[in-house]
């Protein structure tokens, strides 16, 4: 009979936590979202025994055009199937057709006509601009010079194979075409040029400005999403020789390394080059301001073949023009010295020529030390307006100061935050290759969180919100209506994208490393998603698997709630209530007193159900009766009651309720203040919402009488709505009305 209503009682309690807690699942392991692991990526997140990825050679050769911003080039690819499977066409991305008339970028672009517009905002909506973009493929073909039959579909191209292309084997073809350049600062994008009315000159800053293969994977086969100008790229790695023909008074940075600088630069300029490879503690300066004025006067009209030679890279872009400042500064990381190098107009200086080398410095030594030793010879910062965008061992980055040379705080903020973003690009994707179209938040994200802990660790003085749980609240109280969780692909984000893509990210794995796992275990487990990963192509399932394995910590309720939901974090202090031990053990058995199962006290006073607003009352006192032999079970021995009691008296027993009104799991982090003025902050794992996600109460005892306590008080878990989170309520304003003017 006992063994009924002991069934009973279990049930009993069931439904009733059941109805209070109306489970969602928020700690249901992730095994049925995730793909299932297999041969090709292993159940731990690393690659599998059977991992492949295919690979594409480049010999390209490229003539810029300074008198009508054209491009013109040949390439030819050598295709490595890798695949366990043959093919029988290929597909190759064309992303200067974002900027053809007939795109679908621009057939499905919205506007809405004001009754004021700036005329700049209306000519790209209603193609106002004299402007002719996207490709002119003139020809594809194969190794014996024979038309390959195309077909464009807006930014993809299909090439059909002559015969299927086996595991294991090759194929060579060309491709043959041209493009006009685009003003960025009318057409907008990624790459283009831009005018300097002053002195008539242009710098280029090209990439996406030849025919690239797609990705084929294990995971989709043909990676062919259309660019809609969103999303970015999912590339193939491979070797490049790269010929690009420019006006002979121009300066070139590129993906790779110089193959020729005895053709292109003077005996002194290789001098300089030759110095700063060597020089470790200052910049050397390969082209001064006064060589680079200099130039902007003179117009060649000889032409110059600089020849870049890059190894396993996914990509490859490059910059030119006549009014490059040019320094360079070598860097040490483990046993490689890359060259940092800059190149700026003198509409950059002076900011450029103080901070952007030593940002490239600094960024190759921090990101090497959370990931692995930077592989690459060589990393350019070139400076372009508005503008911030990564490739490998080459970025274009913003930053300018005014005319006269002065410039504020927020432009030294933007210009080293940048700097250091787009340079750590060269770890995530560059490297580490995400398809970045699917999922940005794996490059943007992961390089969003390594940014900020590189100006934590180097730029201590400057913004140090962007990207932290503190500085997502904003987005995280928005409209969930409009809002997309980070998961969401990256040209269906919405309003979201900034957002999921950068900022909720980091700020997750800020939260991760700092309150979740700690420092130890996450640098760990990060540090070794990194090193599976470079030089192949991860999955999300890849990053989530590897930092668990990596760790020992059942993360699944953490990447269910900050990467696949849009629920907030939103902790309420639902009821404190202070008891303490009253100074005697009553006897059940002499006493009238009900003792339920399982219960630890019955109060003496009688426990008051009213919610109390602060402490003025005095603690509720309670009684500790002798355990009943019926709680022992089968035990033969006993606990001693009497020193238990001794051991609680005086103690100061706190019972808190919180409420998880914004959904999103967290830990709880508690700040007790003490009436002598003293503080303590206690740390919860999130795991105490695991049975119940909306409700839990805990039990606290305390040496001290506490006069105060505040849920998150260093903002750490993206609380949105602090001012609940505090007892007594009066203490809010005094509270956090401070922490937030700090």
């Amino acid at each position: 009979m006992k063994y009924r209503i002991a069934l009973l009682f279990i049930l009993q309690v069931g439904v009733l936590a059941a109805q209070d807690n109306k489970w969602q699942g928020k700690f249901e392991q992730l095994d049925q979202t995730l793909p299932t692991p297999n041969s090709y990526r292993s159940s731990s997140g690393a690659p599998g025994v059977n991992y492949w990825q295919q690979r594409a050679d480049y010999v390209i050769a490229a003539e810029l055009n300074d008198d009508n911003q054209s491009l013109s080039g040949t390439e030819t690819i050598t295709y490595y199937n890798n695949a366990p499977e043959e093919l029988r066409y290929l597909w190759l991305q064309l992303d200067q057709n974002l900027m053809a008339p007939n795109s679908m970028t621009k057939q499905t672009q919205g506007f809405t006509v004001r009754d004021s517009i700036a005329a700049k905002f209306i000519a790209g909506p209603t193609n106002a601009y004299d402007f002719k973009g996207g490709y002119n493929i003139k020809s594809v073909k194969d190794a014996a010079g024979k038309d390959l039959p195309k077909v464009i579909n807006y930014t993809m191209m299909r090439v059909d194979l002559p015969k299927p292309l086996k595991t294991g084997e090759t194929f060579v073809f060309s491709v043959e075409w041209s493009y006009n350049i685009n003003d960025r600062m009318m057409m907008g994008g990624r790459s283009g040029s831009e005018f300097f009315p002053e002195d008539g000159n242009y710098v280029y800053t090209i990439a996406q400005w030849f025919p690239r293969m797609c990705v084929f994977d294990d995971y989709e086969g043909w990676q062919n999403k259309q660019y809609l100008g969103a999303g970015e790229f999912a590339l193939v790695f491979g070797n490049y020789r790269v010929r690009l023909t420019v006006p002979s008074d121009h300066i070139v940075g590129a993906t790779g390394w110089i193959q020729n600088p005895k053709e292109v630069l003077t005996k002194e300029q290789i001098e300089r080059f030759e110095t700063a490879r060597k020089t470790f503690d200052k910049q050397t300066w390969i082209v001064t301001e006064e060589e680079a004025k200099k130039k902007e006067k003179e117009r060649s009209k000889k032409k110059s073949t600089w020849e870049f030679y890059a190894e396993n890279v996914r990509d490859f872009a490059f910059a030119s023009s006549r009014k490059f400042i040019w320094d360079a500064q070598a860097v040490k990381v483990g046993d490689k010295t890359p060259l940092a190098q800059s190149l700026y107009p003198k509409e950059g200086n002076p900011l450029w020529g103080k901070e952007s080398t030593k940002a490239i410095k600094n960024t190759l030594e921090v990101y090497s030390s959370r990931t692995f030793d930077y592989p690459y010879p060589t990393a350019f910062s070139v400076h372009g307006a508005s503008i911030g965008m990564e490739y490998p061992m080459i970025c274009f980055n913003f930053g300018r100061p005014q005319k006269d040379g002065t410039y504020s705080d927020r432009v030294l903020d933007g210009m080293i935050s940048v700097v250091v973003h787009e340079v750590g690009h060269n770890f995530f994707p560059m490297i580490v290759n995400n398809d970045e179209r699917q999922t940005t938040w794996m490059d943007e994200g992961l390089n969003t969180f390594l940014e900020k802990e590189t100006k934590r660790e180097r730029y201590p003085t400057l913004d140090l919100v962007h990207g932290t749980p503190k500085g997502i609240v904003p987005f995280m109280k928005g409209d969930k209506n409009v809002m997309r969780p980070v998961m969401a692909t990256s040209d269906n984000q919405g309003s979201s994208f900034g957002a999921n893509g950068y900022t909720k990210p980091s700020a997750a794995l800020t939260l991760l490393r700092e309150t979740v796992m700690g420092p130890e275990l996450f640098d760990k487990a990060f540090k070794e998603y990194a090193q599976r990963w470079a030089f192949k192509h991860p999955k999300p399932a890849d990053f989530f698997r590897t930092m668990e394995d990596a760790s020992a910590v059942d993360l699944d309720w953490f990447w269910r709630g900050w990467f696949y939901s849009t629920d907030n974090v939103d902790l309420t202090v639902d009821d404190v209530k202070w008891f303490k031990v009253k100074n005697t053990t009553v006897d059940p058995e002499k006493k009238n007193v009900k003792v339920k199962s399982g219960d630890l006290s019955a109060s003496a006073k009688g426990t008051s159900n009213e919610k109390a607003n602060d402490f003025s009352k005095g603690p509720q006192e309670f009684t500790v009766i002798k355990t009943p032999d019926n709680n022992y079970g089968d035990f033969l021995s006993r606990v001693d009651d009497k020193a238990i009691v001794d051991k609680l008296q005086g103690k100061n027993i706190y019972e808190v309720t919180l409420r998880n009104t914004g959904g999103l799991i967290s830990p709880v982090i508690i700040e007790w203040t003490f009436k002598d003025g003293s503080k303590e902050l206690e740390r919860i794992p999130a795991e105490i919402w695991r049975t119940n996600e909306t409700k839990v109460t805990k039990t606290f005892v305390k040496e001290k009488e506490v006069t105060n306590i505040v849920i998150d008080p260093n903002f750490e878990t993206a609380d949105v709505n602090t001012n609940d989170n505090v007892f007594p309520k009066k203490a809010v304003e005094s509270k956090f009305d401070q922490l937030k003017k700090n």
